[in-house]
């Protein structure tokens, strides 16, 4: 695995993948080769997954998809998740909007509207899924309690191996 090394006056090694899909190790002074070399290594599955996101994310981008027929694309699926999951649960929406959110993937307010960000069209369905059940659950519970993450589980068994999907 091909990666470049940034020192600098740090204290820890991080990685970051580049739009390019380059990696960067950025370590600090007198960080070893060897060091540098085994940390890449035990990263080498998180390294992987993130790479094939960034292709997933520039390959919507190059076909020159516009937002808002990402938009519209994900409308069409989160609207049949919602049917889906609101028999299960008991709960109905009282709106569904896609916007351009960039901080959060999906919002409840309190009058029963909930809002999802088009970006999660690039992700597994299995996330969007969670992401779904997520703003459902606060139809009953508003916070994040207890109560709140036993329905997000009562639905979803696996929903915190869905949630790390979204990091």
């Amino acid at each position: 695995m091909k990666y470049s090394i940034i020192y600098s006056k740090r204290r820890t090694l991080c990685l970051q993948i580049k739009d390019d899909l380059s990696l960067v190790v950025r370590c600090p002074y007198k960080t070893s080769d060897e060091t540098v070399s085994k940390f890449v290594k035990s990263h080498e599955s998180w390294i992987l997954e993130k790479t094939e996101y960034l292709k997933r994310k520039n390959e919507l981008y190059t076909t020159e998809k516009s937002v808002d027929e990402l938009k519209a694309s994900l409308r069409a699926l989160i609207t049949e998740r919602i049917e889906h999951f609101s028999k299960i649960m008991g709960v109905s929406p009282v709106s569904v909007s896609i916007n351009s959110a960039k901080k959060r993937f999906g919002s409840c307010s309190s009058s029963g509207s909930l809002n999802f960000s088009y970006r999660l069209a690039f992700y597994p369905h299995e996330a969007i899924d969670y992401v779904v059940v997520h703003e459902l659950a606060h139809l009953k519970e508003m916070n994040h309690s207890r109560a709140f993450w036993a329905i997000v589980e009562g639905v979803l068994p696996d929903y915190k191996s869905r949630r790390a999907l979204l990091k």
